[in-house]
């Protein structure tokens, strides 16, 4: 017996009871169609009086009061139960038993709605009221944190001043020292052009001489014709003579626009020092205003005005900038004649110890081309007596493969005799089979004296082939010694530079060059 609004369920969806067949399972629906009668299946329509479901007023009521509601699957569920074949029993409306009032059963609101209203009205208000009581705080912290910070704000901007008035003055001091020590250093610049220039010309005989190597070994032949190491270190000899020509260049250059880089700075220097001294008054004046001062007023919307094309760190670069150049100006005055000796001292000793390196790998080479021309008259010899060993063994070979003519015949001339031996006397019998495998083991003694004979021919080829490459070889390092020893070493023998300059680059490299 189940309770008023409870959900019915069908009598075989229960596994034990009076009727139950002990299997717990439906029976097919081919079944059913062959041994169940249509009406057999109609439920006592005592199980759907109680249904809420089927009341007849309750669909009238709920379609003009209450909203229409999605059907739920179990209701889809429970139908479908109940529906065999083309029968519904959903059709089916039984007149109800028990009749009640039907504002008792169906209300607006069920009991979760209410509840859910009612902590939505907690929530809501106590989200209110905090919202409000922080509000309030927030509002008396904020006015005692705007007096502080009004006030922490005025120091701090005094304090900002003083610090800027400082490194104005700092900054203008240095601007002065540097102005004072331009002006006594435009005085050290007059005579270290020529010195340059007589320098720089005589430069030009060891490029030339050095362009006379490189010329001449271009003049080797076939494989002779390398980018060894005496070939790189005169090509670097000439890229390191260009070099000390353009730093010689570069400094007479340097001499010529000295004087007025020197002007330039200077005036750089003054022009920024004054505008310094104008803006220390403006901030000085700034920074002694207080709140009782007479002539302060109010600016409106000054504080929307920005003229400033500068920051902090771009202000201190550009000073430090114009004191960096002032300074390199100044060095460059002040020790631009002793600059010009140790240039001319590195010049000299890079083209000098380069010259020695060129040398050292020009005898270098043409030791490694005396012993490759050594080693290679060697071979030569030995290649000459390997082809002459080489035709003797091809014509031991000859004589080995000739030699096995005649037994290779004898055997075959006895399998040949034997294939005449008459009905069952042609047996295969050892001696065949000696016979057949002497055939075999000559013939294939032969073809491997053959296969032989063939890279012996091969190897007095390459002999012949190496022989003449070997020649052509030792031709060609005998034209290299040549040019490497008495075309370019006789030429290099002494270093043709200033007397002056190589005396002081080799022997005292520490002492200044006065050419």
């Amino acid at each position: 017996m189940e309770f008023l609004g409870h959900t019915q369920k069908a009598r075989y969806m229960f596994g034990s009871g009076k009727n139950s067949t002990g299997t717990g399972t439906l029976p097919t629906i081919t079944r059913q169609n062959s041994t169940l009668r249509v009406q057999d299946f109609y439920p006592n329509p005592r199980y759907f009086q109680r249904s809420l479901t089927q009341i007849p007023w309750q669909r009238q009521q709920n379609a003009n009061s209450l909203p229409q509601r999605a059907e739920s699957p179990l209701s889809m569920n429970k139908k479908a139960m109940f529906s065999f074949g083309n029968t519904n029993l959903n059709s089916f409306k039984p007149a109800p038993v028990h009749q009640s009032h039907p504002v008792s059963l169906y209300t607006s609101y069920t009991p979760n709605e209410w509840e859910r209203f009612n902590q939505s009205n907690y929530f809501t208000s106590d989200y209110l009221r905090s919202g409000a009581e922080k509000l309030r705080l927030d509002t008396a912290r904020m006015c005692k944190e705007a007096d502080e910070k009004t006030q922490r704000t005025q120091s701090n901007s005094g304090k900002r001043l003083g610090e800027r008035i400082s490194d104005i003055v700092f900054w203008k001091n240095e601007l002065h020292h540097e102005i004072n020590n331009i002006i006594s250093a435009t005085s050290e610049l007059k005579n270290a052009k020529r010195m340059l220039e007589k320098t720089l010309a005589e430069t030009e005989n060891p490029l030339n001489l050095v362009r006379e190597c490189l010329h001449n070994r271009a003049q080797k032949r076939g494989i002779e014709m390398v980018h060894d190491d005496p070939e790189k270190n005169l090509v670097k000899e000439v890229e390191t003579m260009k070099i000390c020509q353009d730093k010689l260049q570069g400094m007479i250059e340097k001499v010529t626009i000295q004087l007025s880089r020197n002007t330039a700075a200077q005036l750089e220097l003054q022009k920024d020092s004054g505008n310094k001294v104008v803006a220390q008054n403006l901030d000085e004046n700034a920074f002694h205003l207080r709140n009782l001062s007479t002539d302060i007023s109010y600016q409106s919307g000054v504080e929307k005005i920005d003229t400033t094309i500068t920051v902090p760190e771009t202000w201190c670069m550009f000073t430090n900038n114009n004191i960096k150049q002032c300074q390199a100006e100044r060095a460059s005055s002040k020790h631009l004649c002793s600059e010009i000796n140790t240039l001319l001292q590195i010049c000299c000793s890079d083209m000098w110890q380069q010259w020695n390196t060129t040398n050292q790998a020009l005898t270098d080479r043409i030791k490694e081309l005396a012993t490759a021309k050594n080693r290679l008259q060697t071979h030569l010899s030995k290649v000459l007596q390997e082809i002459f060993d080489m035709n003797k063994s091809i014509e031991y070979l000859k004589k080995s493969i000739q030699s096995k003519q005649a037994p290779l015949q004898v055997a075959q001339t006895r399998l040949g005799t034997r294939l005449l031996r008459p009905n069952m006397e042609s047996c295969c019998d050892p001696a065949y089979v000696w016979l057949v495998g002497e055939v075999g083991e000559i013939t294939e003694t032969v073809e491997c004296l053959i296969k032989k004979l063939h890279h012996a021919e091969n190897a007095v080829q390459d002999l012949h082939v190496l022989k003449s490459n070997l020649e052509a070889d030792i031709n060609n390092k005998s034209h290299s010694l040549f040019i490497d020893r008495e075309k370019c070493l006789s030429l290099r023998k002494t270093f043709p530079l200033a007397p002056i300059c190589s005396i002081y680059t080799i022997t005292k490299p520490n002492i200044p060059i006065h050419c």
